[in-house]
C-alpha cells in the first residue's frame, strides 16, 4: 500500500490542474524555425572572433535560432550563473561568451537558446579546478544524501566517461532547476534547452534501463510506493517511477523558468532511437521510453515544452535509417496537429550525412508539415568534417549555399516568434497536509510533483512543493473551492 507521502500530493494537484477556465489569447503564427546546434566541444563560441564568424555563418544560411551550448558538465560558458564559469582554457580570462553571443546575435534578429546538458556533472579523471563545482561535494567521493550520482544496477557510477546526476535525487533536481533559472534570470536568452534529460545510455537495446539506483532515490521510491528491496530493472513500477522523475524535473524546471521569464521558449532535445512509433499508444514501447526513461510525449501533451526538438539523427543514405527519419517526422506531425501548443522541430545529424543528404532531410522535414529543422552541428557540418577529411571552414559555406540557393528550402529569411506569455497556464506552490490524508483517487490528471521536502518533516504533518502546467485551451475542470 502506498505510504502517506505519495497521497499528500493530491490536493495540490487539484488546485494546479483546475486553476483557470478562461480561453488563452490566440497564438500568432510562429514562422519556421531554422536552427543550428553550436556545441562547446570545440571552436564556435569561445572567443569574440569565433562568435563573429558564427554570426556571419548563421546569416549566410538564413538561420534564425542558435542552440548554444553554454552548459557542458556542471559549468557555464558565462559569468553569471548558478554553476561555475567554465575552466576551458580556450575562453579568454574574464570573457563572457554568452553575453557576447547575445549582443551580436540579437543585433541581427537571431535568437539564442541556452543549451545545457541537464544531468551531466563531470567526465574527466582530473577534477574541476573550481572548488565550487558540484562534483567536489556531490560526486563519487560523496556519501549519504550528498551523493547525487545515478548508479547502474551492477553498481557502476559512470556512464562511459560521464558521471551523471540522478533525476530521482531531490537535491540534484533542485540544483538542476536553479542551473536553468539562473541563466534565464541573468541573461536575455530567448530560450533554454534541456539535453540528456533522461537516464544514461549503456543499456540493452530495447531496455530495460539499468540506471537510477542512487541510494537516496531508491529510498524515495520505497517510501512513496511501499515497495521493499531493490527493484529489478525490468520492474514496470520502477520503470514508470523513473520516467516520472525525469518528467517532474522537466515540468518543475520549465515552470521555474517561466516564473522568471514568461516569454522564454522552453524546449528539449529529445531522443528518437531506432524506428518511430505508429501512434501515441506505441510510444511506450519505443527505445526512448524503455532504455532511457524519457517520456517526452507527456511533455508535449501537458504543455511543458514550447518546442520539441527531436534529435532525429539518421543517415539519409542508409535505407532503414531514412525510413526511421520519416517515421519520427510523421509521428511529430501528428502530435503537432493534436497538441498545437507545442512546436515540432526535426533535428538532423548533418555530421553523419553528406551535404546533398542534409538538404534532402530539410526538404523531407518541411514536407512533413513540421515547424522547422535544426542541424547538429555547426562545428561538424558534414560527414567529411566529422571524419577529419575536410575543415569546417571549407564545408559550412558550401552547405549554406546549397540551402539558400534559388528554390532551396532556406532561399529567403524566415521569422521565428517567441512564446506569447498570455498562453501560459500553470501554477506552482506548496501544500501542507496534517491529520487524515485524502484518498488517492482524488488526484487530477497532472503528474505528481517531486517532493522537495522529502523525507517528511514529521509523522503527522507533511509538506510538499509541486507544480503543474496545462496546455493552452479551456480548463478541463472547474476551480475547486478553497478548503
Amino acid at each position: 500500500m502506498p505510504r502517506p507521502t505519495a497521497l499528500l500530493l493530491a490536493p495540490l494537484l487539484l488546485l494546479a490542474g483546475c486553476a483557470r477556465t478562461d480561453e488563452p489569447a490566440p497564438t500568432a503564427p510562429r514562422g519556421e524555425l531554422r536552427g543550428l546546434w553550436v556545441d562547446a566541444f570545440g571552436p564556435g563560441l569561445k572567443t569574440p572572433a569565433e562568435i563573429d564568424t558564427l554570426i556571419r555563418d548563421a546569416r549566410a544560411m538564413n538561420v534564425n535560432v542558435l542552440f548554444a551550448q553554454i552548459g557542458r558538465r556542471g559549468d557555464c560558458y558565462c559569468n553569471r550563473a548558478a554553476t561555475p564559469r567554465t575552466d576551458d582554457p580556450a575562453v579568454p580570462p574574464g570573457f563572457d561568451p554568452l553575453d557576447d553571443l547575445l549582443l551580436k546575435a540579437h543585433a541581427h534578429g537571431i535568437q539564442v537558446h541556452a543549451w545545457i546538458i541537464t544531468t551531466a556533472l563531470w567526465n574527466s579523471a582530473t577534477p574541476p579546478r573550481d572548488p565550487a563545482h558540484a562534483f567536489h561535494a556531490h560526486g563519487p567521493a560523496a556519501s549519504g544524501r550528498d551523493f547525487w550520482l545515478t548508479v547502474k544496477a551492477d553498481g557502476n557510477v559512470r556512464g562511459g566517461n560521464d558521471w551523471v546526476m540522478d533525476p530521482g535525487h531531490p537535491d540534484a533536481a533542485a540544483y538542476i532547476r536553479e542551473m536553468y533559472v539562473s541563466v534565464a534570470r541573468n541573461y536575455p536568452v530567448d530560450g533554454v534547452q534541456f539535453d540528456r534529460v533522461r537516464y544514461p545510455d549503456y543499456n540493452p537495446a530495447g531496455g530495460p534501463g539499468q540506471w537510477g539506483y542512487n541510494p537516496t532515490a531508491l529510498e524515495r521510491y520505497r517510501h512513496e510506493t511501499g515497495q521493499t528491496g531493490t527493484p529489478d530493472p525490468a520492474d514496470p513500477r520502477w520503470t514508470a517511477w523513473r520516467q516520472q522523475q525525469v518528467t517532474n524535473l522537466v515540468r518543475e524546471t520549465a515552470l521555474a523558468v517561466k516564473a522568471v521569464r514568461p516569454d522564454i521558449s522552453v524546449n528539449a532535445a529529445t531522443i528518437t532511437y531506432g524506428a518511430g512509433p505508429a501512434d501515441e499508444a506505441a510510444f511506450a514501447a519505443t527505445r526512448t521510453a524503455l532504455e532511457v526513461q524519457q517520456d517526452w510525449l507527456t511533455w508535449v501533451r501537458e504543455g511543458y515544452l514550447d518546442v520539441n526538438v527531436m534529435m532525429n539523427y539518421k543517415r539519409d543514405f542508409v535505407p532503414d535509417q531514412a525510413q526511421w527519419f520519416d517515421q519520427w517526422n510523421a509521428f511529430a506531425a501528428r502530435l503537432r496537429a493534436a497538441y498545437p501548443h507545442a512546436a515540432q522541430v526535426s533535428g538532423a545529424a548533418i555530421y553523419l550525412n553528406d551535404q546533398a543528404s542534409s538538404v534532402t532531410q530539410v526538404r523531407k522535414t518541411l514536407d512533413a508539415g513540421l515547424d522547422g529543422w535544426a542541424g547538429y552541428s555547426y562545428r561538424t557540418p558534414d560527414l567529411d568534417v566529422n571524419a577529419g577529411k575536410r575543415t569546417q571552414a571549407q564545408v559550412f559555406p558550401e552547405l549554406a549555399a546549397r540551402l539558400t540557393a534559388p528554390g532551396a528550402p532556406f532561399e529567403r529569411p524566415a521569422p521565428w516568434t517567441k512564446p506569447d506569455p498570455r498562453q501560459l497556464r500553470a501554477l506552482s506552490g506548496r501544500v501542507t497536509v496534517s491529520g487524515d490524508l485524502p484518498p488517492a483517487d482524488t488526484r487530477s490528471r497532472c503528474a505528481p510533483p517531486t517532493d522537495r521536502s522529502w523525507p517528511a518533516p514529521g509523522p503527522t504533518e507533511r509538506a510538499s512543493t509541486g507544480s503543474c502546467a496545462s496546455p493552452p485551451g479551456p480548463s478541463p475542470c472547474r476551480p475547486e473551492p478553497a478548503a
